[in-house]
């Protein structure tokens, strides 16, 4: 029953704006990269002979990923996603289905989390084409000397995507209650800014709409004083389970199922 729930949720999915936002949200960064590169080709040659172009590459991919793209997309999808059923009035038709009511929560979540999965496999690929595109393109140019698939890529969109989890439970906690999809994308984009101006302060860590942020900083020169004997990504995992916890026992005891 799950396979058949998030089957139909996929495709009820593909009416949203939230594919258009994961593929340009992915892309963004990457093309930026590409097309500056291009512009000024003559720098080229000396960038792909030094050593270490693709963790330089990575690092500043995911600057403005995990500062702003990924927990953005993170909100904009998850909202997208979860108000399907009150933009189209659908609500009363899902809970008349035979279909269980945590099942139904549960195929929903999935979906967003496959998609989210998806946003961070998309900018990965992309990143590796926008590293090799000019080697391919522009005379003269060699392929980079390291390997892109000698970084740590398995390890690291694993842990963006543990910290991005607290988000899409926050996000899905508040689409579900709402029937307004304006108020959770508010709510989230208010706390998002909450983290940004939070960040530097060692009060950050409990601040769930931060952690993708405190990751990437915390492997620069500028995330230096950002230490804390708290794992940040365990901490991740108990909020996603918690907000989502309470999340479904708002939904299953929600008297109004429309």
């Amino acid at each position: 029953m799950f396979v058949h729930a998030f089957h139909s949720e996929w495709l009820k999915r593909k009416r949203s704006f939230a594919s258009a936002l994961i593929i340009g949200g992915s892309l963004f960064t990457p093309a930026i990269i590409a097309v500056v590169r291009l512009i000024h080709p003559q720098q080229l040659p000396a960038l792909y002979n030094a050593q270490g172009f693709w963790p330089r590459m990575w690092k500043d991919s995911w600057e403005s990923m995990a500062v702003f793209f990924l927990p953005l997309c993170a909100m904009l999808a998850t909202s997208l996603i979860t108000q399907i059923e009150f933009r189209a009035n659908a609500w009363k038709q899902v809970h008349t289905l035979p279909v269980r009511t945590g099942t139904i929560f549960a195929a929903k979540l999935a979906v967003i989390l496959v998609v989210l999965a998806e946003f961070l496999l998309l900018f990965n690929l992309a990143m590796y084409a926008s590293g090799m595109l000019p080697s391919v393109v522009v005379p003269g140019v060699p392929s980079p000397r390291d390997s892109f698939f000698a970084l740590p890529l398995l390890r690291e969109n694993a842990l963006y995507f543990v910290d991005c989890l607290p988000i899409v439970a926050a996000q899905y906690l508040m689409a579900l209650r709402s029937n307004n999809i304006l108020v959770p994308i508010g709510i989230g984009f208010a706390a998002w800014v909450g983290a940004l101006a939070a960040v530097s302060s060692k009060l950050a860590v409990w601040w769930p709409y931060s952690y993708t942020i405190l990751h990437y900083l915390r492997g620069t020169p500028k995330g230096a004083g950002l230490t804390s004997p708290i794992d940040l990504h365990a901490l991740a995992a108990a909020a996603f389970v918690m907000v989502t916890t309470t999340s479904y026992v708002l939904f299953r005891t929600k008297r109004e199922k429309g």
